[in-house]
């Protein structure tokens, strides 16, 4: 292992581009440092600088547009490679972090997924390797029911442990009240909503339709609850489809789209300043939640469902199938229950909480069991 700790390797889609990814490796790094603090981490990452910068002291190195000998010399320096979390194993993006793990595991690299999330996962390629790249993990952990469906279906044949998303144990960092005051009508009250881009996760969705139905919602806010409406974007892409959600609206006046760099700890500590929360991002209904906001989900895919079923909040049908008006009944009826409904996913989100945790103890207790790096040498060279 070395002589300062076990030489860990994280992989996942790490770099700057998402928040709610951020959010994952935030929680995952601090866990990690709480139980192993002689660990030696190593993020391999799609922007290094990147994540460098957010995270000092931790060790990091590029894998996209990296030969493949340049990144097997990093991870046969691993004692171990966790895989995750997040939503990283889908059709034609599962491959791309599948040859990896399948690189690390040609050279003895046990790997360990971290409350991953799967599907869909219907194309050959990347079933065939998630058969028999996960099946030889040493451990499968995944965020929800969902994810562990469509890796059976897939045809993984190892047990798999449902745990909970890692954003759940983010810790909240100051974020800026003044500044967001001086941005938003002043005298309203405050309600955010998050609008995604189709994309490839999300590929069934028609732009205009969804950013209509929006639209409409967005408008019953402003003139219902006396509101003004923030869009929070979690990604960069997101910041075009709040602008074209907005530019449909006739209460556009009390609009605005939050600007600005943010890391995720700031997000978390925005939402106590919402009274609701309505959207489509996971993870900004995952903050919304664990900063007691009443929230309305708009599933685009199953995994905003999941979440949405596990914590008790209402569900519509979704985004392409919902009309206008039972939508809004909707946003109407949570803002009248939004205290009886409150009390029940705290302790729904407390509980997922707890659940978030067992990844990590599973985690420490894999490092518990690691053979050093100079053992595999020996087992490879005898």
């Amino acid at each position: 292992m070395g002589e300062h700790g076990p030489r860990v390797g994280v992989l996942g889609s790490y770099g700057g581009y998402n928040l709610g990814d951020e959010a994952i490796l935030a929680s995952l790094l601090s866990d990690l440092r709480a139980r192993r603090p002689d660990a030696d981490v190593l993020v391999f990452s799609r922007d290094p600088d990147h994540t460098a910068a957010e995270h000092p002291g931790i060790g990091v190195a590029a894998w996209e547009g990296v030969g493949r000998d340049r990144t097997a010399e990093s991870l046969a320096r691993l004692d171990l490679l966790v895989l995750g979390g997040g939503g990283i194993l889908y059709d034609t993006e599962a491959r791309r972090y599948l040859r990896v793990v399948k690189t690390a595991q040609e050279r003895r690299v046990p790997v360990f997924t971290y409350a991953i999330g799967a599907g869909p996962l219907t194309e050959d390629l990347d079933c065939t390797m998630a058969r028999e790249v996960l099946g030889a993990a040493t451990e499968l952990t995944v965020r929800d029911e969902e994810s562990k469906v469509a890796l059976e279906e897939a045809g993984v044949a190892a047990p798999v442990t449902v745990t909970a998303d890692p954003a759940l144990l983010l810790q909240p960092e100051e974020f800026d009240a003044g500044m967001l005051h001086g941005t938003l009508p002043p005298g309203r009250r405050v309600v955010g909503m998050s609008v995604r881009e189709p994309g490839r996760a999300a590929q069934h969705l028609d732009a205009d339709e969804y950013h209509q139905l929006l639209a409409h919602v967005g408008d019953f806010i402003v003139h219902r609850l006396d509101a003004a409406l923030l869009f929070v974007p979690m990604e960069r892409s997101d910041i075009r489809h709040s602008h074209a959600v907005l530019s449909r609206m006739t209460a556009a006046e009390h609009c605005r789209v939050l600007n600005g760099q943010y890391r995720p700890g700031q997000i978390l500590d925005l939402m106590r300043h919402l009274d609701l929360a309505v959207g489509m991002r996971l993870h900004f209904l995952i903050f919304a939640a664990l900063a007691g906001v009443p929230l309305l989900a708009l599933p685009y895919a199953g995994k905003v469902f999941d979440f949405a079923q596990r914590i008790g909040a209402p569900v519509p049908r979704g985004v392409v199938r919902e009309a206008a008006g039972p939508l809004i009944a909707q946003v109407d009826r949570l803002w009248d229950e939004r205290p009886q409904r409150q009390e029940e996913v705290s302790a729904r989100v407390a509980g997922l909480r707890q659940r978030a945790t067992e990844t990590g103890r599973r985690l420490g207790a894999q490092l518990d069991r690691l053979v050093p790096v100079a053992g595999r040498e020996e087992a490879v060279h005898a």
